[in-house]
Parts: C-alpha cells; structure tokens; sequence
C-alpha cells in the first residue's frame, strides 16, 4: 500500500480518483489547492504526489518547482497538453512521470506502480564508485574527488545511469527512455543539454572530458579518467 496526495481541484476528479486509489488499496490525502497541497504534502510525507497542472491559487508547473526545492517524493504530473516539448519541460523540471487527460484510474495506478518500482530500484542499488567520482543512491548525492557535486534530481538520474553503466557506450535513445520516460525524436536535444550542464558541474568539458565521453554518433560513456 501506498501513501499517496492527490492534489486536483475539480471536486468531481478529485472524489473519483479518491475512491478509485482507495479501493486499490493505496492510502489517499487529497487536497484542492497548491499551497494546501504543499503544506499537506510537507506534513503528511506522501510516497508519491499525483499533482493536476491546472489550480486555483498557483499553477501546478511553480508548485513542482516549490516541492523540489525541499523534497525529492515522487511526481505524477495530470496535464491536458500531450506535446512532447511540453511533456520535456515538465520531466525536466522535475517530474517523475506524466499522465494525459482524460485518463481512466487504471491507468494512473500503473503510473503510480511503475514510478514506485524505479525509487525503490534506485533505493537498493549499491554505491557507485568510478574513479573520484562517488554516487551514493539511497542518499542521491555525488561526491568527486571528496567535494559534493549539486546536480539537480534529473541531473543525478542521468548520471546514476550512465554509472551504471560504466564503460559502456550508452545511446540517447536508451537515456530518452530510462532517465526522461520519454520516446526518441527531436526532443533528444534535452539529452546534450544536460550533458553539457553535468560536464560543467563535473569540471570537464566535452571536447576535453575526463569522465563523460561522446562517440560521435553512437552515445555517450561515463569511464574512469585514464
């Protein structure tokens, strides 16, 4: 059973999903506004946020951005635009995944699953360490060489994949799909935009790297500086 805060401002939604996520055993909090949504969420302690764009009081995208400045629970964006530039933006700014309206609470339980099933991958993988660079997983901090490194939640979701992966040669298409939830297709320019800003952050640079290396055409690999 999850703990989960729906925070929807259409009475009628909200009550639907309230007694759809109950009766799939999920403990639900609900809450129709984004400041009640952010203080329930900061007292309640949810294992997962299903959060609709469209509120009365703040819009859904600032509220996102406040609940990441002071937790890392999971994200369920509700939206009713399906473009993918937009879906980027929303996964960029720190949402876990996305359903499109309208959609049945079937398909919202899988999401909630799904999203649940990653954190808790994350949570149980072991400590990475490739040379000075150290990953801690269940704390998801990045140290290199002693120093803490502060990478935003999809900047450390990038990194911790190509780690483990380390040596290989990763594709855009498999990070698209693993880090962004995302299809392959023109939006894979936000894949070399957060490659650059996690060289940056890494003191490296593509055309002098010391850990992320770009094969031209093919992807890019996180190996130990030579």
């Amino acid at each position: 059973m999850a703990r989960l805060l729906l925070i929807e401002d259409d009475p009628a939604i909200r009550n639907t999903l309230l007694r759809a996520l109950r009766e799939r055993g999920h403990a639900v909090a609900a809450a129709g506004a984004a400041m009640e949504g952010l203080q329930t969420a900061l007292a309640e302690r949810p294992d997962l946020i299903v959060l609709d764009l469209g509120l009365p009081d703040l819009d859904g995208r600032e509220l996102l951005r406040m609940l990441r400045a002071v937790s890392r629970v999971p994200v369920i964006v509700a939206t009713a635009r399906d473009e993918e530039t937009e879906m980027v933006r929303l996964l960029d700014a720190g949402a876990d995944d996305y359903v499109v309206k309208p959609f049945t609470a079937a398909q919202l339980d899988a999401r909630i699953r799904a999203v649940l099933r990653r954190g808790a991958d994350t949570e149980t993988t072991a400590d990475l360490t490739i040379g000075g660079l150290r990953i801690d997983a269940a704390a998801r901090t990045v140290t290199l060489d002693g120093a803490e490194v502060e990478l935003s939640p999809r900047e450390f979701d990038l990194l911790h994949h190509l780690a483990q992966r380390a040596g290989q040669v990763v594709t855009k298409r498999e990070l698209l799909s693993e880090v962004w939830q995302v299809p392959y297709g023109g939006a894979d320019k936000t894949v070399d935009v957060h490659l650059s800003w996690l060289r940056r952050k890494l003191g490296e640079t593509a055309q002098e790297p010391r850990y992320l290396h770009t094969v031209r055409g093919v992807g890019v690999r996180l190996s130990e500086p030579a």
